[in-house]
């Protein structure tokens, strides 16, 4: 893996500042998360947006289909981390994006 990611985050459409130990955390635990996926492969770049419950994801421009268990295991692993964040309250909808 690379040494270092980039990430961004945005909770309810309002940008999240971050420190580097938070931005790096962020950003190895989506890509981890989403690399455990089948077809996954040379990931350069990932979006990940969540409204509610409903998670889409693209990878490289492209568009992630999950299945039930999936959807829901990665919702819970970002609504959980995300929401220990200083200054984040509830959580209606998260947009992460993270460059490699």
């Amino acid at each position: 893996m690379k040494e270092s990611f980039k990430a961004t985050l945005k909770v309810n459409k309002k940008a999240i500042e971050m420190n580097p130990f938070v931005e790096e955390f962020l950003a190895r635990t989506s890509v981890g998360a989403v690399s455990a996926l089948r077809g996954i492969e040379d990931m350069k770049s990932l979006e990940i947006h969540q409204e509610k419950s409903e998670v889409k994801i693209s990878v490289n421009g492209n568009d992630i289909l999950l299945n039930p268990f999936t959807n829901e295991i990665i919702h819970n692993t970002l609504v959980g981390l995300v929401s220990s964040l200083k200054g984040v309250g509830r959580i209606d909808s998260l947009d992460i994006s993270v460059t490699l």
